[in-house]
């Protein structure tokens, strides 16, 4: 890992920009897939899912599969589950706040559901049931009434039992086995049995997030565009280097594209650190992944706390993980962040799996003006307005001035002509 010593302002703004990936390729990619899946609608998805899972399937849609899942993965799911939701609940406000902007003029704001989602589970080397309980619970609980579920399927032509067991908790009936961009692309334009849903949510690799894009510019509301995943470590002289280190390298393992980056005040920290980093890489079994991740990572040393998290807004990371003597009045000077983790013993794995937060974050500096995934990314708010005639005749002077200088006649005339009737 580079130690980059008190590197200038401008220094530390090109630091904290990402790696570029290239776009052309996939862009291609994409547009093909979305164009064979309007054509040829459910069959291009079974061809697809040979071509790119190496797995044959009949039909897209999952039906009667007994999910075999043991007594211990059971208790750990829902221990997870029951944290998350415990954690989403909370967010859910029923009271409905009215103002009266003037005398006889009333609005207020209410929250609906998105009525159909689509969530998206990757496959990849393993399936993600982290990621199938951090999307389909606050759906739930935002109260949508149709949640489709996408995953890759196994060799065998199934999906994960882990992935079934949770959709069936969760009463997720819509389920179908395919992945990758072809998923997307399915949920956005609809198939012979897939209808296209209102808003798609998920991670997933570039492929993915470049449907995701395309989707979007075509119409189809998403959650956030993800890019690889990535974390920060602010420590201090007081930081055990092995927790660091073990921060760092967690992250890292998500693939070749992942960053982590170590802001400290003390280079000898930084030196420790990389050191720990290379004696726990010897234990782990994807070590080639995390050695070629390293190539994006990085630690900077600079003079104090104050500068430390100036670089932290900069960044704007996915993951931040606050290691220092004073990390909960540390914390206060975060601005923009995915989601924080606070001292010692809060490793950012927790986050991933079952302290309760979502993991479903900005990434690529994009939390600089986007949240995480959380209930209300599951619901609109629609604005309401009442108006009395009396309220109407408060505003009609300022309604008409501003709508003559628009050269709006119409708008004028729709609050004239009421107030001639009456």
């Amino acid at each position: 890992m580079n130690i980059y010593n008190n590197p200038s302002l401008a220094s530390q703004y090109e630091l904290s920009k990402r790696p570029l990936l290239s776009s052309r390729t996939l862009r291609t990619t994409v547009i093909d897939i979305f164009d064979a899946v309007q054509r040829d609608g459910d069959d291009a998805l079974v061809m697809y899912t040979e071509k790119f899972d190496n797995a044959t399937i009949e039909r897209v849609n999952v039906k009667a599969q007994v999910y075999d899942v043991s007594d211990g993965v059971k208790k750990a799911i829902n221990q997870a589950m029951n944290n998350i939701s415990v954690f989403h609940s909370a967010q859910v406000t029923s009271s409905i706040k009215k103002v009266q902007t003037t005398k006889g003029v009333t609005c207020w704001n209410e929250t609906r559901p998105i009525e159909r989602v689509g969530i998206y589970i990757p496959g990849g080397t393993a399936p993600l049931v982290s990621t199938a309980m951090m999307l389909g619970i606050p759906a739930r609980i935002a109260g949508c009434k149709e949640i489709v579920l996408c995953t890759p399927p196994q060799a065998n032509g199934l999906i994960p039992d882990e992935i079934g067991y949770i959709a069936a908790l969760l009463g997720i009936t819509e389920i179908y086995s395919i992945g990758g961009a072809q998923a997307i692309a399915a949920m956005s334009l609809g198939t012979q049995t897939i209808r296209p849903v209102d808003k798609i949510f998920g991670p997933g690799n570039q492929y993915v997030n470049a449907a995701k894009q395309y989707a979007n510019e075509n119409g189809v509301a998403i959650d956030m565009v993800a890019g690889p995943s990535e974390v920060m470590v602010v420590a201090d002289e007081y930081a055990d280097p092995a927790f660091v280190a073990a921060d760092l390298l967690s992250q890292l393992e998500h693939g070749v594209d992942s960053q982590a980056v170590l802001v400290v005040t003390a280079r000898s920290l930084a030196a420790k650190v990389s050191e720990e980093i290379e004696a726990q890489l010897q234990l782990l079994s994807r070590a080639e992944v995390i050695r070629e991740s390293l190539q994006n990572s990085y630690a900077v040393v600079l003079s104090d706390s104050e500068s430390c998290f100036k670089f932290v807004s900069m960044y704007a990371p996915e993951h931040l993980i606050i290691a220092t003597e004073s990390a909960r009045s540390d914390a206060r000077k975060v601005t923009r962040a995915g989601s924080v983790f606070i001292g010692a013993y809060s490793p950012e794995s927790a986050g991933d799996y079952a302290s309760g937060t979502n993991h479903t974050l900005p990434t690529n500096g994009w939390s600089k003006s986007t949240s995480g995934v959380s209930v209300s990314s599951f619901q609109t708010t629609i604005q309401f307005q009442e108006l009395t005639q009396d309220g109407l005749a408060s505003i009609a002077k300022t309604v008409n001035v501003l709508a003559g200088i628009e050269g709006l006649d119409a708008h004028a005339s729709a609050v004239t002509i009421r107030l001639k009737k009456a």
